[in-house]
């Protein structure tokens, strides 16, 4: 089986060579960028399974290179840096990353969070491929990973569309944050519950006020719901 390909986009040597020697000790393929507009370019170019992406890059920083690739691009992405506040997290998040490491990094998570993000975003089994979920104006094909909204199709990041078809797929119950990062993410995930937040904002700016019979509904001091007004319905599917 062919190994996966990893690209390392860092401008900190010592940092992208212990990467790459933690990950080809498990088999990986990794190629190395120090700089932010090669790194895109590479992008484009060796078309990697997943990229680990510092911040802190010369010509084109990690939040720039991030969107860049977001434009055309689900390929997996996990920030490595050592930009440590709560903002750029959430940044990183918003702007479509799969995940946030900090550095100082822990070889042995950076392989597993690699393993866990390129499984949950992977090729799905023939058995997954009929997931749809259709109701006024929303549109899931997980087959597809793709969303339409007023039968337009809207880019959205993986796990997005995986926390939305999960909760779509369950109408009016309800979840709270660890079950939906259990549910969702997988029992590998590192990050914290504010992850869940991140996501649900990003969904509802695409989402609020596309139909009056659902919506994306906080249930305060328990979580989230995909909520149904009386009488509404998933709808079947019109060719």
């Amino acid at each position: 089986m062919q190994s996966l390909k990893v690209l390392v986009i860092d401008a900190d040597a010592a940092s992208a060579e212990l990467l790459r020697a933690c990950l080809e000790k498990e088999g990986y393929s990794v190629v190395i960028s120090d700089d932010g507009l090669d790194g895109i370019e590479k992008v484009w170019s060796i078309k990697p399974d997943i990229v680990l992406l510092d911040a802190v890059l010369p010509r084109a920083d990690g939040w720039q290179v991030c969107r860049e690739i977001r434009k055309k691009s689900t390929v997996p992405i996990i920030f490595v840096t050592s930009k440590t506040e709560v903002f750029d997290r959430v940044l990183g998040l918003e702007l479509g990353a799969d995940d946030y490491v900090i550095k100082p990094f822990d070889g042995k998570e950076i392989v597993a969070r690699v393993k866990a993000v390129c499984r949950r975003t992977g090729p799905k089994k023939a058995d997954d491929s009929v997931k749809e979920v259709h109701y006024d104006g929303l549109d899931i094909d997980m087959s597809k990973y793709e969303l339409k909204v007023r039968g337009k199709t809207l880019y959205t990041p993986p796990k997005e569309l995986e926390l939305l078809y999960h909760l779509a797929s369950h109408p009016n119950t309800v979840f709270n944050r660890d079950q939906l990062l259990d549910d969702v993410w997988g029992f590998e995930y590192y990050g914290g519950s504010r992850t869940i937040d991140v996501h649900i904002k990003r969904l509802r700016d695409k989402l609020d006020g596309v139909s009056k019979e659902w919506s994306l509904e906080t249930v305060w001091s328990v979580g989230y719901k995909f909520s149904l007004a009386e009488g509404a319905a998933p709808q079947n599917k019109e060719e």
